[in-house]
């Protein structure tokens, strides 16, 4: 079934939604308030009757739900013991049934109450120990950091000798990052207090949040349930338009993660921040930071949100990095203004080793969003006037910058792709009834037709996938970046629980009603789409991307849809990947990303940490050595880079560019070493000299005597 680009909303899975509402509708009176169990039994049966996959919910499903619920509060595995999960697997035959007749709840309370018992055993063990014990640090003992598939402690003599080395694991990260050695024990008991203080604090609609995000999650990671009030206060309120640094965090073990950056916000913005980010710490302007490891995300997003125009700073361990690696991240909160950050271009004059400058167009598109978002005629449109500007300047190539495009509308990332090929399928959905729509580029006429790269990496997902695998499989353009993007081939649609029972602010369900596809038929989900030149980048780790999470879908294809092959790549893909080979092997701020990356490689496939204070001194002074010296690469190559001109959409009318020492520049040569996001400076450096071979080799051959080539920059 083909339909055009605004039948994509899963028609058949909105009908089936709405007929299940209506159903349950009439199940409470009019103004009857909904217990747990009303929301429970309306939840499990929502995401049973309309999930992709129509899994059935039944005990093998029950029993991820509660592994799940358990990882939430002890995903580490140091507090229950092997008897107390023997006693919670007794909770579970029978379980899916009472979940779907009587709207089960019982065993999320039973093990609440038994994380508090032991979690309270741990505070209580810590302190003693902290004012009993002397902490040495020159054995040869590590700390396992990744618990997540180790086995729970057996007994409590177990426990207690998992929890003394967590807190030596905690006491040596404090001391490796400079807190005084007579501040380094109150502040653990102080840290170690408010976990057990703020856990006992959680309500019964906290509770009952967890466990039904958990039932969500065990039939997808993407699905899940909004109703409780940290998630939808951060999802929402952080997320979109208030004042905040534009971002979504989850709390995972003790630490804040940040799981994803809002496009136009303080942190996308910053360059500063990735996902998978843990924040430790948050300081108001002029004040010390206050300590925020084991804080509910809840109260977290309370001090990190803030009046616009005020300052918040962050201490962060950043990605893949060591416990004891810190980093302070400054941001001024504002709000997020769709018009004014998300579509931006650039007119770049590229130094030549041979003739005059080439002029190239950079186009940075970190969201897909819909007509009338904020006033905006969408991001396709703005796409397409800030190209024609591009056009008229001159520009002889074009960079499409998806990095930081985490997706958005899937309409409005068919009618972009639809501006570099002729009309023909961008995409196909499947949806639960197993049919396939076609989403198909309206477009009568090519905007663009020269030569295109498009940059990617880890953080580029869901609608930004499917326009690079589209132009891929079209052969229309050339894809550099990560080994490969985010891999989120899923669609999702948001049904308020208020459908259900007549009530206003009952929070939502998030389900998965879709899997989405390449014209070659291979799916985006869990492979993402692998480009055609790999670029050693800070964000190419195996920790970001869709194959971490749980319960992730798996991988798979379709018949492939009736598209034409461009094949424009094909004659000199070869010659362009070798001619970028020779430059990353050459370059010093690549050769600095590669160390970074083997270090943090090296400390994921350890799953440990040393004990042994001279040696985790050792690898943190390699760490800040390599980080100081990518500082130093970074300035000077950001010196060496051509001026770019920035073209708005307020320009009304199209004039033509100055000369190049004339131009109203922005450059990264005066911008301060800590301001600098090496990925920008490095990998679009190199995505540029991509372009410019590309442009030269349908000039010429490659390698052609005479021929030019981008400056090394």
């Amino acid at each position: 079934m083909k339909l055009p680009t605004k039948c994509l909303s899963v028609l058949g899975v909105l009908t089936l939604l709405v007929t299940f509402c209506s159903s349950y509708r009439t199940s409470l009176a009019e103004n009857a308030q909904p217990s747990e169990a009303d929301i429970t039994r309306v939840t499990a049966n929502l995401l049973e009757g309309s999930q992709l996959l129509q899994l059935p919910l039944d005990d093998e499903l029950c029993s991820q739900c509660l592994d799940l619920f358990l990882d939430t509060l002890d995903g580490e595995h140091l507090l229950f013991l092997q008897s107390d999960l023997d006693e919670f697997a007794k909770l579970c035959p029978g379980l899916a049934a009472k979940i779907l007749i009587n709207g089960e709840t019982q065993p999320a309370d039973v093990i609440y109450e038994c994380y508090l018992k032991r979690l309270a055993q741990q505070a209580d063990f810590a302190v003693k120990l902290l004012h009993d014990d002397r902490f040495d640090f020159t054995g040869h003992d590590s700390w396992q950091i990744d618990r997540h598939a180790a086995a729970p402690p057996g007994d409590p003599a177990a426990a207690q000798a998992l929890w003394r080395m967590e807190l030596r694991e905690q006491y040596l990260m404090e001391k490796l990052a400079g807190t005084p050695i007579a501040k380094i024990g109150p502040r653990l008991e102080r840290r170690y207090g408010r976990w057990l203080q703020n856990m006992q604090r959680l309500s019964p609609n906290d509770v009952l949040g967890m466990y039904l995000d958990a039932l969500a999650r065990a039939f997808d990671p993407h699905s899940d349930y909004l109703g409780h009030p940290e998630g939808e206060n951060f999802k929402i309120e952080m997320g979109m338009s208030l004042f905040g640094i534009g971002g979504s965090m989850e709390v995972k073990g003790r630490y804040c993660v940040i799981t994803e950056l809002v496009p136009g916000g303080p942190a996308a913005s910053s360059g500063l921040l990735k996902p998978g980010d843990r924040i430790v710490a948050v300081a108001q302007d002029g004040s010390a930071p206050v300590d925020i490891m084991g804080l509910p995300s809840s109260q977290a997003v309370e001090l990190i949100r803030g009046p616009k125009g005020s300052i918040v700073s962050l201490t962060i361990i950043p990605v893949g990095a060591d416990d004891a690696t810190r980093k302070t991240v400054t941001l001024v909160r504002d709000e997020i203004k769709l018009a004014d950050e998300y579509t931006k271009a650039a007119v770049v004059d590229l130094p030549q080793t041979i003739g005059s400058d080439l002029r190239i167009g950079v186009l940075e598109l970190p969201l897909f969003y819909g007509k009338g978002e904020e006033g905006t005629e969408g991001a396709s449109t703005d796409a397409a006037r800030l190209i024609k500007r591009l056009i008229q300047k001159g520009v002889l190539g074009l960079i499409l910058d998806l990095r930081r495009n985490g997706g958005g509308s899937l309409e409005e990332a068919i009618r972009l792709t639809g501006l570099f090929i002729p009309s023909g399928p961008v995409l196909q959905t499947l949806n639960p009834g197993r049919e396939v729509e076609v989403g198909i580029s309206p477009e009568a006429n090519v905007l663009y037709d020269g030569p295109l790269v498009v940059l990617t990496s880890r953080q580029s997902a869901s609608a930004s996938e499917i326009v690079a695998g589209a132009l891929q499989d079209y052969g229309r353009a050339l894809i550099v970046g990560d080994s490969s993007t985010f891999g989120k081939g899923t669609l999702q649609v948001v049904v308020p629980l208020r459908k259900f029972f007549h009530q206003h602010g009952l929070g939502a369900v998030h389900v998965t009603t879709g899997k989405l596809y390449r014209p070659s038929g291979a799916s985006t989900q869990l492979k993402g789409v692998v480009p055609d030149i790999i670029l050693p980048s800070e964000t190419d780790l195996p920790a970001i991307g869709e194959s971490q999470l749980p319960n992730a879908l798996p991988w798979d294809s379709l018949p492939p849809a009736n598209y034409t092959q461009l094949n424009r790549l094909r004659p000199v893909l070869l010659g362009l990947r070798e001619k970028s080979e020779a430059r990353v092997i050459a370059d010093p701020g690549f050769r600095l990303v590669r160390e970074k990356l083997a270090m943090m490689e090296k400390i994921e496939k350890a799953k440990s940490l040393s004990l042994n204070e001279a040696d985790r001194r050792r690898e943190k002074t390699q760490a800040d050595q390599i980080e100081a010296e990518m500082k130093q690469v970074v300035l000077a190559k950001a010196a060496q880079m051509p001026p770019a001109h920035y073209v708005t959409l307020d320009e009304i009318a199209p004039s033509r560019l100055p000369p190049a020492d004339q131009l109203a520049q922005t450059s990264t040569a005066s911008t301060k070493p800590e301001e600098i996001n090496p990925d920008d400076a490095i990998a679009l450096s190199e995505a540029e000299n991509i372009l410019a071979d590309y442009i030269h080799a349908i000039r010429a051959p490659l390698g052609a005597t005479g021929t030019a080539t981008a400056r090394e920059r």
